[in-house]
């Protein structure tokens, strides 16, 4: 197939690729940058110029290809509700340029949005449509695409680690360098799902290849990781120690992380492995934190 990938050089979307192109499919890579057309050559991609803010603009680079994968995101925090919304945006535009065709659309989601039942790992089945997460609106923009009768799946995300960037964990790492310690709120008992960064790019070529209408699949190696754990595992590779946060300090300490550090977002990847024989076998999270590559760190 000839995919049309957008956040091509990003974290995730540069593995998608290299995933993509080790396969044999042929791939029209986004970039708005001199460095990442040269990434995008170097690797055997074909380049389309544009951005994420010019929804309209992409298109064209999905007209001219039989399958889209939507991996890019803004991922500047203080201003994510409307960046999820751009997204959504994007979304929206990307199908139209595939409406009336068969032609498969992987949509980037999370996993929070598969929880039925607090205390139990999300689940590919379920839709949580009435999350107060903003990002919700990307899985919504999909949805609405699925109704209309496109070709739509989704990859929902947990924390994508490797020994360079770890999800919200990186944020985590950041903020233990500022503050001195790292730090977990009450004793850390809630959990985060996570995968490796190769076992997740896997997962997206396989969901392209099978293009289920309405596939849902989840990234997920490891159903939790407690956050008291990922704590330990960042003080010990910082050499900061550890410290405990009450819940009315949480907001204080943590900033817009105080959420995602207070929520569990254990996920289960269980049908997803059935529904592709999707494998996952990197190491695991914590692993990849005692093995933070100097420049991480």
């Amino acid at each position: 197939m000839r995919i049309f990938l957008t956040g091509a050089t990003g974290f995730i979307g540069s593995r998608v690729a290299a995933e993509l192109l080790g396969a044999g499919h042929q791939l029209l890579g986004l970039t708005r940058s001199a460095p990442g057309e040269e990434s995008l050559t170097a690797m055997g991609a074909e380049v389309f110029h544009g951005d994420i803010a010019d929804p309209d603009g992409l298109k064209a680079g999905a007209s001219a290809c039989d399958a889209v994968i939507h991996t890019a995101f803004d991922h500047d925090f203080s201003n994510f509700a409307a960046n999820c919304e751009k997204d959504a945006r994007v979304i929206q535009a990307l199908g139209e340029a595939l409406e009336g065709s068969s032609r498969p659309f992987i949509v980037t989601s999370v996993t929070a949005f598969g929880t039925k039942e607090q205390g139990k790992p999300a689940i590919e089945d379920h839709f949580d449509n009435n999350s107060h997460n903003p990002r919700i609106v990307s899985e919504r923009a999909g949805r609405a695409l699925l109704e209309r009768g496109l070709n739509i799946s989704f990859v929902r995300l947990s924390q994508i680690h490797d020994t360079r960037r770890q999800g919200l964990v990186t944020e985590l790492i950041r903020l233990a360098r500022t503050r001195g310690v790292s730090a977990m709120i009450a004793e850390g008992t809630n959990c985060w799902s996570a995968c490796p960064l190769n076992d997740a790019a896997l997962l997206y070529r396989l969901a392209v290849e099978r293009a289920l209408h309405g596939g849902c699949y989840h990234a997920v190696a490891e159903e939790g990781v407690p956050v008291h754990a990922i704590a330990a595992a960042i003080g010990e590779r910082l050499n900061l120690p550890v410290t405990s946060v009450p819940h009315d300090k949480a907001g204080e300490h943590f900033g817009w992380l105080s959420h995602f550090m207070e929520s569990d977002m254990s996920a289960s990847s269980a049908a997803t492995q059935q529904m592709l024989g999707w494998q996952p076998s990197g190491r695991g999270l914590i692993e990849n934190i005692r093995n933070l590559e100097h420049e991480a760190v």
